[in-house]
């Protein structure tokens, strides 16, 4: 039954999800977490955020959606919004975990330190551009590969008898599955990139 629930679901469009979750919709709002949870997980942890802080980002990013879903402008790229909105919670606690926990400073810094420094900001927009358009690339894809490649971002210290028994595959499929997931996932990547 809920697996029928999930697979109605999932063909439903974000928009139309976002709308569903405004108007009380519980399985649409389930849909939208189960749906882009992973990404915003991913996206968290990408920031540099340990495990607690990334769920906060996760769960401050879900409040601010609950607070603006009548003024979101385009509903159908809720993804995206969703994504965003982590990353600026994951960076905020960053830069307030930093000013509570100020790393000690090094005993000394080379002359050409300063000159060479490459601001982490900019480093922060390349990572967070990349890494959106990884996870477009894993989003386009077909299952099982979606589902696999987001728990091994998700969960990546998951054995495969976990990843098989929440994928509900045979554990000796889920090694060759992965190999056939990330080659594919490399070929729309390198399409992609090709393309720009």
């Amino acid at each position: 039954m809920e697996d029928a629930l999930e697979e109605r679901m999932h063909d439903v469009r974000p928009g139309d999800l976002l709308v569903a979750a405004a108007h009380g919709d519980q399985q649409a709002w389930d849909a939208l977490v189960s749906r882009f949870g992973a990404a915003m997980w991913s996206t968290a942890r990408a920031c540099g955020l340990g495990a607690a802080d990334a769920e906060d980002a996760v769960q401050a990013a879900w409040l601010r959606l609950l607070e603006s879903m009548g003024g979101i402008r385009e509903p159908h790229a809720v993804g995206l919004w969703l994504v965003t909105t982590t990353r600026r919670e994951a960076i905020r606690l960053a830069g307030r975990r930093r000013r509570e926990h100020p790393a000690p400073a090094p005993a000394e810094e080379p002359a050409h330190a300063a000159r060479t420094a490459v601001p982490d900001i900019a480093s922060a927009v390349l990572d967070a551009d990349e890494a959106g358009r990884l996870w477009r690339a894993v989003e386009s894809m077909n299952e099982p590969c979606r589902s696999l490649l987001r728990l091994m971002a998700t969960a990546p210290d998951a054995g495969t008898q976990r990843l098989a028994a929440r994928l509900g595959m045979p554990p000796g499929s889920v090694g060759p599955t992965r190999a056939r997931c990330l080659r594919r996932l490399r070929t729309i990547v390198e399409t992609r990139e090709a393309a720009r």
